[in-house]
């Protein structure tokens, strides 16, 4: 309802429209790149409840073929299929404003702030949520066939090289380790800074740029390489304890077409606040819930989404909750160490 909400003027509409519709500019890159869908079967099946759901699909269709000379019969091959299943997970926020802040502190407005702030919030937990999944993945042992997708080039002794270090088709290799004749199909790498600092500094990359109202132009945390579109984001996966003293060991993710599918759940009440008025003299609160999907293509979800329905990160964002379901090569991930 418009108006006012203890008065602060606050309309659950139209906040939450704002809050699902402010520009996610990584996640909209990571869609335009295509390694991330928006899945519209998957938003189908978790539309009507539930924390789980299995998508069927066909193998690619194969066997020899046969001589055609007016003499042999056919013969056949049944088309076989599978599935792969996924989990919605479900996280709440809250932030609490006292009020006597704004009383005491002329123009102060934490409440203000706050709801300001809850759409980076979420676009912020949703890029962590996404690394650790691809963590994951890249965690599973005993897959002979998707550990060709790892490629690590970091020292593994006293000295550090340039050969150690990314470099200009440090990232085509890999990907053609990984898929061979198919790795054409890449399109977006996620990197640490220092990483994409690197390949900036060797030409190799480009940073995206925006002018503010000051008209001072600043760079984006995305960029291009080889016409692939980068993430630069300090949340990868850094050892601080690598085999070369003093030296650090950089993950970057690599993803094609597909990589990962995204679907947001309905949420009844996606936002609401209220007020205690005896604590601390009276304190606002605003509560904020989503439920979504992140399941990476050509792996099944086998973790436990019974016994907390809101699937944590403990099981969510553990390797031991995914199995690979497709040929590796034609999962479209790829990781690469290097220091």
């Amino acid at each position: 309802m418009a108006g006012t909400n203890l008065n602060f003027p606050f309309d659950a509409e139209i906040f939450n429209y704002d809050w699902k519709n402010t520009p996610d500019i990584r996640l909209t890159n990571m869609i335009n790149s295509g390694a991330v869908v928006r899945d519209s079967e998957i938003e189908n099946l978790i539309s009507n409840g539930s924390n789980f759901f299995t998508v069927p699909f066909y193998d690619v269709l194969g066997g020899d073929e046969q001589v055609y000379n007016g003499v042999n019969d056919f013969t056949y091959d049944t088309l076989a299929g599978k599935s792969y299943s996924g989990c919605v997970y479900g996280r709440m926020k809250a932030w609490s404003a006292i009020s006597f802040i704004k009383d005491f502190n002329s123009g102060a407005d934490p409440m203000a702030q706050i709801v300001a702030g809850v759409a980076t919030y979420w676009i912020n937990k949703r890029q962590e949520r996404l690394i650790g999944i691809l963590e994951a993945v890249f965690g599973i042992t005993g897959d002979a066939d998707f550990a060709t997708h790892t490629t690590n080039i970091a020292s593994a002794t006293a000295t550090i090289e340039d050969e150690n270090k990314m470099g200009a088709t440090t990232i085509f290799d890999a990907t053609v380790k990984a898929n061979g004749d198919h790795s054409q199909n890449y399109s977006l790498a996620i990197m640490h800074s220092s990483v994409a600092n690197r390949l900036a500094n060797l030409q190799l990359l480009e940073f995206s740029k925006y002018t503010d109202a000051n008209g001072i132009t600043r760079n984006l945390p995305i960029a291009t390489i080889n016409g692939l579109t980068v993430i630069v984001n300090d949340g990868v996966p850094v050892n601080d304890s690598a085999s070369v003293t003093g030296s650090k060991e950089y993950t970057t993710f690599v993803l094609g077409e597909g990589a990962i599918r995204f679907a947001e759940a309905p949420v009844d009440v996606p936002s609401e606040m209220a007020r205690d008025a005896k604590t601390k003299g009276g304190t606002d609160m605003i509560y904020t819930r989503i439920r979504e999907c992140m399941t990476p293509a050509g792996f099944t979800f086998k973790g436990d989404v019974s016994t907390d329905v809101g699937v944590p990160d403990s099981v969510l964002l553990a390797s031991a909750s995914y199995e690979r379901k497709m040929p590796a090569k034609s999962i479209f991930m790829t990781r690469i160490i290097t220091n």
